[in-house]
C-alpha cells in the first residue's frame, strides 16, 4: 500500500514537471510570436522619436536665427533684374554641415547614458494595469551624415519659393530585453527659404552629392 502511494506521488511529480515544461515552452513561443514583435515595433517608434527629437533640437540650437538664405545661396541677376543664376555657397554649407554633424554626434552619444521606458501594457489589445515597463537603450552606430537639399514650389503668380533643407542621416542601435536592432534615422529640417520673382533660372547649380559631409566617430 505504501509503495503504491509512493509511486503515485512520483507520477504526479513527473506529470507536474512535464506540464510545467510545456507551459514554459508555450509561454516562450507565445511571447516570441505575439508580444515580442509588438514590443519591437513600439520600441522602434520610441527610439526613432527620441533620436529625431535630439537631432532636431540640436539643429535648432545650432542654427537658430543665425543662418539666412543669402548665406547659403547666391542669386545673380541680369540688367533687367531677372534672376539668371542660383548658386550654392559651398564653403558656408560645408562649415554648417561640419558643425551640425559634430554637435549631433555629441548629443546622440549622451543618449546611450540614459534609458527610455516602454510600457509593456501597450503590447496588449486591452489596457492592463500594474505591468512594468521595459528599458530601451539607444546607442549611436557608425557615422552622422549631413547633406543639403533644395525644393522649388509655386508661391503665387510669377513667383517661386526656394527652400533649403538640412538632411541628417545616422544609424542607431536599439537595445531591449531579448533582442536588439539597428535602425537608420533620416530627418529633414527646413533652415532657410526665399521667394524668387520671375522664372526660375535655367542655370541652377545644385549641391553636389560628393560635397556632403560624413563625420566618423
Amino acid at each position: 500500500m505504501g509503495r503504491t502511494i509512493h509511486r503515485w506521488k512520483e507520477k504526479k511529480l513527473i506529470i507536474f514537471l512535464i506540464a510545467f515544461v510545456l507551459l514554459i515552452v508555450y509561454m516562450y513561443f507565445y511571447i516570441d510570436n505575439n508580444i515580442k514583435p509588438t514590443l519591437i515595433a513600439l520600441s522602434e517608434v520610441q527610439a526613432k522619436a527620441v533620436t529625431t527629437k535630439t537631432i532636431n533640437d540640436t539643429i535648432k540650437s545650432r542654427i537658430k536665427n543665425n543662418i539666412a538664405y543669402d548665406d547659403l545661396i547666391i542669386i545673380k541677376y541680369d540688367n533687367n533684374g531677372r534672376a539668371t543664376l542660383v548658386q550654392a555657397n559651398m564653403m558656408m554649407m560645408n562649415t554648417i554641415a561640419a558643425d551640425v554633424a559634430l554637435e549631433v554626434q555629441e548629443q546622440l552619444g549622451k543618449l546611450s547614458t540614459s534609458k527610455v521606458d516602454v510600457p509593456i501594457r501597450n503590447a496588449f489589445n486591452r489596457q492592463m494595469i500594474r505591468l512594468p515597463s521595459i528599458k530601451l537603450e539607444i546607442q549611436p552606430q557608425g557615422s552622422v551624415n549631413v547633406d543639403f537639399a533644395t525644393e522649388f514650389e509655386e508661391a503665387g503668380i510669377n513667383q517661386t519659393r526656394h527652400r533649403i533643407y538640412l538632411i541628417v542621416m545616422t544609424d542607431i542601435r536599439m537595445i531591449i530585453p531579448l533582442t536588439s536592432e539597428t535602425l537608420r534615422i533620416t530627418t529633414n529640417i527646413p533652415i532657410a527659404e526665399t521667394v524668387i520673382v520671375g522664372d526660375v533660372p535655367e542655370q541652377y547649380i545644385s549641391i553636389p552629392k560628393e560635397d556632403s559631409l560624413e563625420i566618423i566617430r
